[in-house]
């Protein structure tokens, strides 16, 4: 009895001195709270920190100015979703017995074509009244079903009235209720790297998005995206459904049609291309009133000039092009341009490179006279050129590259093997007997010869300039070129020259 009390005691003055720590710390945590309120009292009717309104003046004017372009330019952009029937064929590693044994038909009996729908996102802006709308040729490619919804979420079916695949542009049109509010066109060769843009349109299927940014370079070409480029560079996000929308300037212009993104993941990563107002605008003209674009053309085959070619064409300049190929009856062929003739001017303004002269080629109307400067074994002359006009269908090069070495030459030609031409070959060829040369009858697999791209079939028929009319002309040409040398080879395939320089 006495051994429970003493244990209850203890058990009670534990509970005592729990009780009074417990008073102690309340106490001391209220007096913390006491101060903290007071603390945030005396902060919540402190004066805030004062900002000089002349400090914060220009980036009011610049937020201002972006939120009214927007407001301006959104009710012309619209959104365009798409439908496709798209046919796809079967492997041919399909059909083989042994796959099929294991895996069965993927493509059912026989291994044929099966069709599925596919659903495309893009932007567009207006650019009339009535209804006509211009977006990306990619975004309405292969459409069956396109449908535009405006700024006020209102959808009509739209009907694509002409495109071109090779600027990439397309127009299609609606028939509204009421009078649609139009963009404004702006002048893209005014503008200048730095200028600030404003990207819009739909990115990822999300409407009415805008995105800012500058102008990062200008003209860019060869980026293997379409046939005829000229673009302007922008860090403005870029993303899948902005195709098609525009890129205004701070007066809300249209300067561009954003039109490709340059990345590596499949989103944004600053560099965006659009394709310059000028161009499009031009596009427009035939697509709305010829349902097609006419285009200039002079009947060459050309390429740009390397230092290799520079030094055997005797050019003081690399500026201009190389005419490799004349086609016969072409109005370059008329005008008496030769191949090997390298275009240094067209009109009197200086060619730069093949893109440059393509482009500007292609936006000469048909019919009209032009001066060609050319450089002709080392004499410059001008010729008066009537541009025709760009056939619909040109022929396409293409074929396997590379096949095994059998040459052991001690210069940049090893790796290169070639035979006679004799009846057979010409005869797979369909060659003509007035043609003279050695076929390339296989490229060694990392030879200097394959990473140009010469390939089986080639026939070359000058090295260096010097004619090679058969094998015995080859090698004794061959033999003196040293193993440090540069070397130019005339090249004829598919019916068309073309030069290419080899460098050890």
């Amino acid at each position: 009895m006495k051994r429970s009390f003493l244990k209850l005691l203890s058990l009670g003055g534990i509970g005592l001195i729990g009780v009074a720590a417990g008073i102690v710390l309340a106490s001391h945590f209220n007096w913390m709270g006491r101060t903290i309120a007071e603390s945030n009292g005396a902060n919540l009717t402190a004066d805030p920190p004062s900002i000089p309104r002349e400090a914060i003046e220009p980036g009011l004017a610049l937020q201002k100015a972006f939120t009214t372009v927007s407001n301006a330019v959104i009710p012309s952009v619209v959104n365009i979703s798409t439908t496709s029937l798209i046919t796809t064929h079967p492997n041919p590693l399909f059909n083989d017995p042994f796959f099929r044994q294991f895996f069965g038909a993927p493509f059912g009996p026989g291994g044929t074509p099966q069709k599925h729908v596919e659903r495309s996102l893009g932007s567009g802006f207006i650019i009339s009244r009535d209804g006509y709308i211009v977006t990306n040729y990619h975004v309405v490619k292969h459409a069956t079903k396109v449908t535009v919804m405006l700024s006020d979420k209102t959808s009509y079916r739209a009907t694509v009235v002409g495109k071109d695949p090779m600027t990439d542009v397309a127009v299609i049109r609606i028939h509204p209720k009421s009078p649609l509010p139009v963009i404004q066109w702006g002048e893209s060769h005014s503008v200048s790297v730095g200028t600030i843009v404003l990207a819009m349109g739909s990115p990822f299927g999300l409407t009415q998005s805008v995105t800012m940014g500058i102008v990062s370079a200008l003209k860019r070409s060869n980026m293997g995206i379409e046939q005829y480029e000229n673009f302007i560079q922008t860090d403005a996000a870029i993303n899948p459904g902005n195709s098609g929308g525009p890129l205004v300037n701070l007066e809300g212009q249209v300067i561009g049609m954003n039109t490709a993104i340059y990345t590596t993941n499949g989103g944004y990563e600053g560099i965006g291309f659009a394709i310059p107002a000028d161009m499009v605008r031009q596009v427009l003209k035939d697509l709305m009133t010829k349902g097609k674009v006419v285009r200039g053309w002079l009947g060459v085959s050309i390429q740009d000039v390397t230092p290799v070619i520079a030094k055997q064409f005797h050019l003081a300049k690399r500026n201009g092009v190389l005419v490799s190929d004349v086609l016969p009856g072409s109005p370059a062929s008329q005008a008496k341009m030769k191949r090997g003739d390298v275009i240094t001017a067209l009109n009197g303004q200086n060619v730069l490179d093949t893109n440059d002269l393509r482009l500007r080629i292609s936006q000469t109307t048909p019919g009209t006279d032009v001066t060609v400067t050319v450089v002709r074994n080392g004499h410059e002359k001008d010729l008066t050129v009537k541009v025709g006009e760009l056939p619909e269908k040109l022929s396409m090069m293409g074929g396997p590259r590379s096949a095994p070495d059998t040459s052991h030459l001690d210069n940049v030609l090893n790796g290169i093997e070639v035979l006679d031409l004799n009846g057979d070959i010409r005869g797979q060829l369909n060659l003509p007997g007035s043609v003279e040369g050695v076929v390339i009858q296989g490229v060694a697999p990392g030879s200097p010869a394959e990473a140009t791209g010469i390939r089986r079939g080639d026939i070359i028929q000058e090295i260096d300039r010097h004619p090679v009319r058969n094998l015995r002309a080859y090698y004794g040409l061959a033999r003196h070129i040293g193993k440090k040398d540069n070397v130019l080879l005339t090249i004829l395939r598919d019916g068309r020259h073309s030069y290419v320089s080899l460098s050890p």
